[in-house]
């Protein structure tokens, strides 16, 4: 008998370029090479259709996600509100099919009644009304902040419908504490990745790397931070790599002679200079989800230097090395940058990464709950 799930997608999951999109790409990858069906579902609204997907999928379905400053005056959330269409629930109720739901966005038809017969699983992302209320408190826009407040209440009122899922697959252990401990059902399953061995080299690496999608509120406000009060006080080179960088980021790199920027690198040569690194710094001030761009500096980088927030509870603290205040961002460039990253850091490394962070091992989790029928 075939397995299959129905994956809704909050956005097309091609090219995988940044945190939620990589990691639904290769959930689809690790569920079709591992033998199920794939019928994906998926939110057009700034990227093209993507016929490489068609290789991991049985079906693809599009659907134009809504926009308009009408819906930021619904009673639900923005996120959620603007991934509603008739068609998807047509599609979803037309067989028994397990529904697999990315993220609270594509939450809105989790508790209709054309679905109570379908086992329902929900990949959650982040805890997602404490995400917007961070953005809240760091947004300098004030028509940006009022929206990710009002956002942020509309998201905790929302997150109930969880109550109606079969499953929920929580993205990290802090996470899974939090639903778990509200919903029940609810299992780690961390984020899938596009990393199958440990590619991290010996010796030392040429430069301090901090790397992330710039356009993203998160990784900016961490770039800003470490440009100010970290790389504008060594000496060691640096290289800031991402996506869309904002005029006033390049400006703030442009005043310092041994920053480079690096915008919009190709997969491929993002993780080369995450290879040729000789230190990832990577602090955020977002203590929810798990942050890809650490476990793309854990399977190809050299020494990773993080704060609390970044590895808390994530079962990779004991890869890392951790700093809270640019003082110890300070130290522990100068005590790093002159060691070797030796053999027997890689060693640990496939103890933790190539076990709990396998992409094969984390489907046949998923597998195990669609196989196990158990309907909420």
């Amino acid at each position: 008998m075939e397995t299959a799930i129905q994956l809704v997608a909050f956005n097309i999951p091609y090219p995988p370029d940044y945190g939620g999109i990589i990691d639904i790409f290769y959930k689809v990858k690790a569920l079709s090479e591992c033998g199920v069906s794939v019928y994906l579902h998926c939110f057009e609204y700034n990227r093209q259709q993507a016929p490489e997907l068609e290789k991991y999928c049985a079906k693809i379905f599009y659907y134009q996600r809504k926009d308009g400053l009408r819906w930021q005056f619904a009673t639900k959330p923005y996120i959620a509100v603007t991934r509603t269409n008739d068609q998807l629930l047509n599609n979803l109720s037309e067989n028994i099919t397990p529904i697999l739901f990315e993220g609270l966005h594509t939450c809105f038809y989790l508790d209709h009644s054309l679905l109570s017969n379908h086992l329902r699983l929900v990949r959650t992302h982040n805890i997602e009304h404490e995400y917007y209320l961070n953005l809240y408190q760091s947004e300098r826009n004030v028509f940006k902040k009022i929206f990710f407040r009002i956002e942020s209440c509309k998201l905790k009122t929302f997150e109930k419908v969880l109550q109606n899922a079969s499953h929920l697959l929580c993205i990290s252990p802090n996470d899974n504490y939090y639903f778990d401990h509200i919903y029940g059902h609810s299992h780690f399953v961390p984020a899938f990745h596009p990393f199958n061995e440990i590619k991290s080299k010996v010796g030392r690496g040429k430069y301090i790397l901090f790397h992330g999608n710039l356009s993203v509120h998160e990784n900016r406000q961490a770039a800003e931070f470490l440009i100010k009060n970290v790389f504008g006080k060594i000496s060691q080179p640096v290289i800031i790599a991402g996506k869309n960088p904002g005029e006033r980021l390049i400006q703030q790199i442009s005043q310092l002679p041994n920053i480079q920027l690096i915008s919009n690198p190709e997969i491929e040569q993002m993780e080369t200079l995450i290879q040729d690194s000789h230190i990832c710094l990577i602090p955020t001030f977002q203590d929810t989800g798990l942050k890809l761009k650490l476990l793309a500096s854990l399977f190809s980088g050299r020494f990773c230097i993080a704060n609390t927030p970044m590895i808390h509870k994530t079962g990779l603290e004991h890869l890392c090395q951790l700093a809270d205040s640019p003082k110890e961002m300070i130290r522990l460039i100068n005590e790093l940058f002159d060691q070797e990253f030796t053999s027997e850091e890689i060693e640990k490394r496939k103890i933790i990464l190539e076990d709990s962070f396998s992409n094969h091992h984390n489907a046949l989790k998923i597998i195990r709950l669609i196989e196990s029928k158990a309907i909420i």
